[in-house]
């Protein structure tokens, strides 16, 4: 029976990945991956030889047609990211939404999500919060700062090393230099850390010790 199983791989620790993920990549058809060396260096150290197929941003438009297509004649197809949750700023939305209107049914296995850990180890509310992911590079950038401005619930956003300082700034320039923020990097991996405090406090760190590594920023509410 046609299915799509939405694989979480793990973050940065190989062994963070569920006793049914491995089963579900070693018996499926085709493993859709974001970049093979990467997810093959995965596959490789958990023995599994199951085709994969390169699924990612840059071509997630051409290739549903043919995906859905082989899910129609009865194959069952693993979508992964290189690391994380399928479509959690990664590609996959598109895939699942064209399964969804085909009537082939999707089953997403939980597993590793960078923000989650992130959020918790923050230190700041977690009963309620809002997921941002990527800000805009440009276009937009400003006018999503304005309206998270005023968000009261937690926030969560990704962000690369290169643009930790820059993101930093902006939050100083339109939060606060007082608002609290916790910034994680290299989850689960040999150096993680979690600096947490006030966004001048936390950026003055960064200015003075260069971020290494996948980040997710989590800043708190206005009050």
């Amino acid at each position: 029976m046609s299915k799509l199983y939405i694989v979480p791989t793990p973050i940065g620790n190989l062994k963070d990945i569920t006793f049914r993920a491995i089963e579900v990549l070693q018996t499926v058809d085709l493993i859709l991956a974001e970049d093979t060396r990467t997810s093959g260096k995965l596959l490789k150290h958990y023995e599994i030889t199951t085709p994969m197929q390169s699924h990612h941003m840059h071509n997630e438009h051409r290739t549903v047609e043919h995906i859905i297509n082989r899910l129609s004649q009865g194959e069952q197809i693993a979508l992964i990211s290189d690391a994380g949750t399928p479509a959690i700023s990664d590609p996959g939305f598109l895939l699942v939404r064209a399964c969804v209107a085909g009537g082939i049914e999707v089953d997403c296995l939980p597993g590793a999500t960078a923000f989650v850990p992130a959020l918790v180890n923050s230190g700041l509310p977690n009963d309620k919060f809002v997921f941002e992911g990527f800000l805009p590079v440009k276009k937009g950038r400003q006018t999503r700062l304005l309206a998270l401005a005023e968000e009261q619930r937690t926030i969560i956003f990704y962000e690369s090393p290169h643009k930790l300082l820059k993101t930093l700034t902006s939050f100083v320039e339109y939060f606060g230099e007082d608002r609290l923020v916790s910034v994680s990097r290299e989850l689960s991996k040999l150096h993680e850390e979690t600096i947490r405090g006030t966004v001048k406090e936390v950026l003055t760190h960064y200015e003075n010790k260069p971020p290494k590594g996948e980040i997710v920023i989590v800043v708190g509410g206005k009050k």
